[in-house]
């Protein structure tokens, strides 16, 4: 594969791929959650850069993105409870995870995505927020012994959370961008921010279904994270309304 500047052709290599997928980066989202700015997007910028030389197109991306992700859903609600499977689950998601970043730097450097593929990201995230969630509930009911079955309730709290959230999220974006606003201008302090909202990162809960087939561990910290994005959706939730009421004056 060769690209074009201002002389001869030159042949790509990774360094040079990666090198220009990082010029190529948009500005991220004022006080986006650490992990997906400082773990997920480089992780994603060497995917991007791999399947950019391999000749893939970002909608393939996506759905190798959507095959590992619901891979690790579907052994949430049926594999048996081990380290290992716990393992498996964590690394999947970590990966999927990954490859949601990769596609969208990878349309960057090919010059643009299409809005199709826009569309399709979105959709697989949205199927995927939800259905995580419900794949816990699932395991929960049939394969834990929970101290009390109102634990139940926190992975349909969590499911209804997060799918608030994001999109919340995008027609936040979509309302700024119509109003001609930048929604990733970076405030200052938005480091220090980044790193408080760890516990919303959702790259940190692929992390946490690392412990997931010890459940004495991960069921604990699934509730804290829980608590964590209500506590947040809480306290965002009417800040974005009113930052909306005032960009639509």
């Amino acid at each position: 594969m060769t690209r074009r500047m201002d002389g001869p052709e030159t042949k790509d290599d990774f360094a040079g791929v990666v090198a220009r997928l990082a010029a190529a980066q948009k500005s991220r989202a004022p006080g986006a959650p650490g992990y997906s700015i400082y773990v997920n997007r480089p992780i994603g910028r060497l995917l991007a850069a791999a399947a950019y030389l391999a000749g893939l197109t970002p909608n393939a991306v996506t759905a190798t993105s959507a095959v590992f992700t619901f891979s690790a859903i579907v052994m949430i609600a049926i594999a048996p409870l081990t380290p290992l499977t716990g393992i498996a689950i964590g690394l999947l998601l970590i990966v999927g995870y990954a490859l949601d970043s990769a596609d969208g730097q990878l349309a960057r450097l090919r010059g643009g995505g299409s809005a199709a593929g826009e569309w399709l990201d979105h959709v697989v995230d949205a199927a995927k927020i939800s259905s995580l969630h419900l794949a816990v509930l699932i395991s929960w009911h049939d394969r834990i012994e929970l101290p009390s079955e109102l634990l139940l309730l926190v992975p349909i709290g969590f499911a209804i959370v997060a799918a608030v959230l994001f999109f919340a999220m995008i027609i936040n974006d979509f309302l700024r961008a119509r109003d001609g606003r930048d929604s990733h201008a970076r405030p200052a302090g938005s480091g220090i921010r980044s790193l408080l909202l760890l516990p919303t990162d959702y790259g940190i809960l692929c992390i946490a279904f690392l412990l997931f087939g010890v459940p004495a561990v991960f069921v604990p910290v699934y509730v804290l994270l829980f608590a964590a994005n209500a506590a947040f959706a809480l306290l965002a939730l009417p800040k974005w309304f009113r930052e909306i009421g005032r960009t639509s004056r």
